[in-house]
């Protein structure tokens, strides 16, 4: 097994929280794990992105080439379209599409969403609504990282151990949010397939 994932999204946006949910669910599952990440400006609403790459063996580099990404996992519609170059062309995008506006001229939403829809493979989901109804907005990336989930190789159990980990300290209902919010963005994937 291998999966190699560009994460993106605008600082703030919890880009980290996600790759340290698949990372530890990688670890549950006793695969091998490499990182690296470019942090922008993120208190000033900077790109922010790493690259996770997760494999059965061992891992030389922590980069990933361009055009060989299985899946781009983004908060952010415009910062998904940023790393289309780096996705393997049968890959998949999974975005929110809920704009971070950062910049004056940012691009036409209507634009942007059909660019992403011009993709083979794409999972596009209103994140901010779906962690509303779960109980907090603040959970969007949760709710993303759930869209992702049937396409990373983990179970479902693994990611779930991951966010008591990580979560836990700050109480059981913040638990309980994330996990909720995991669900409901792998059920809205697994509908919209």
């Amino acid at each position: 097994m291998t999966k190699d994932i560009i994460l993106a999204g605008v600082g703030g946006q919890g880009i980290l929280s996600i790759a340290a949910c698949i990372g530890m669910a990688a670890l549950e599952e006793n695969l091998h794990l490499k990182q690296a990440e470019v942090h922008g400006m993120s208190q000033r609403g900077g790109a922010v992105q790493s690259h996770l790459r997760l494999a059965s063996t061992e891992i030389a580099s922590d980069l990933i080439p361009e055009g060989k990404a299985d899946l781009v996992i983004s908060v952010e519609p415009m910062e998904s379209l940023r790393y289309l170059p780096m996705l393997k062309p049968d890959g998949y995008i999974v975005t929110s599409m809920n704009p971070f506006v950062n910049i004056p001229n940012y691009p036409d939403m209507e634009l942007l969403l059909k660019e992403i829809w011009k993709q083979p493979k794409y999972i596009t989901l209103d994140a901010d609504e779906i962690a509303r109804e779960c109980g907090s907005v603040k959970a969007a990336n949760m709710v993303v990282l759930g869209a992702a989930s049937p396409f990373l190789g983990l179970s479902n159990a693994s990611l779930e151990k991951a966010i008591v980990a990580i979560f836990g300290s700050k109480g059981e209902d913040v638990v309980a949010l994330n996990q909720k919010a995991i669900k409901a963005g792998r059920d809205y994937a697994l509908a919209h397939i």
